[in-house]
């Protein structure tokens, strides 16, 4: 399963909103230096989802704001 995802690093809290059914906008108050930010989404997802962290892949927008992520079920 595919996931779009907005991320705002550097915010205030951690928290996941999600937009639909696979759109999710995503705060992170880790900053986008060394990957820290993309590590964070990838740890609070897998917290909302109930997945393990090993199964969601980061496919595209590792340097971006809005990511293409991958759940492996």
């Amino acid at each position: 399963m595919y996931l779009k995802v907005k991320v705002h690093p550097n915010s205030k809290k951690d928290e996941v909103l999600k937009k639909s059914e696979d759109s999710f906008e995503i705060f992170v108050r880790a900053k986008p230096v060394d990957g820290k930010a993309n590590d964070a989404v990838l740890e609070l997802l897998s917290d909302h989802l109930n997945i393990p962290r090993s199964k969601i892949r980061l496919l595209r927008g590792a340097d971006s704001r809005n990511k293409l992520l991958e759940t492996i079920l």
